[in-house]
């Protein structure tokens, strides 16, 4: 078989020209990665504050009855795929603790009961990052008897801090 030079160029620029696409494509696909894990962020604190003011409910991950701290946030991320534990306890030895400039909006702050810091008794979702000074969605069982928004640097959660986890990234 005779191959002509003209031809043997040909197919080096075909070969050269689909290497450079299959490139160009992979970097596209990246940048879309990115933009898509930052849009699932903003989209799960979208769908959370959907039910802002939602009532308190012990035991409940039912939106139409109201939700406790850990049903309200089972019931969120449900919604995206992801399973979380149902029970605030289930937090205690999941994720890899964030340090607070790591903490992103989507990530979970994980809380001591109110009077024994020897078990784990509040989760709630950040909706604002910014260090301990981020703020939380949660379904609160105290004053505000609801789903609501609450400041890390309040002294009641800064107290009971013990973890923030990213459940989102893989």
């Amino acid at each position: 078989m005779k191959i002509t030079v003209h031809a043997l160029l040909l197919l080096l620029t075909v070969l050269f020209s689909s290497f450079t696409l299959k490139k160009e494509n992979k970097t596209q696909s990246d940048s879309v990665k990115k933009i898509q894990a930052a849009i699932e962020r903003d989209s799960v604190i979208s769908y959370a504050k959907q039910y802002l003011g939602t009532p308190y409910l012990y035991a409940s991950s039912n939106p139409n009855k109201g939700f406790d701290c850990s049903g309200f946030v089972y019931y969120v991320f449900k919604n995206f795929g992801l399973t979380l534990p149902r029970s605030s306890g289930g937090y205690k030895n999941i994720g890899k603790s964030l340090k607070p400039e790591e903490f992103k909006v989507g990530d979970v702050l994980v809380f001591y009961g109110y009077k024994d810091r020897s078990f784990i008794g509040h989760v709630g979702i950040i909706c604002e990052a910014n260090g301990m000074q981020s703020k939380f969605i949660h379904a609160s069982s105290g004053k505000a008897q609801k789903v609501t928004i609450t400041g890390l640097d309040e002294e009641h959660y800064t107290k009971r801090f013990y973890k923030c986890v990213d459940v989102l990234s893989k």
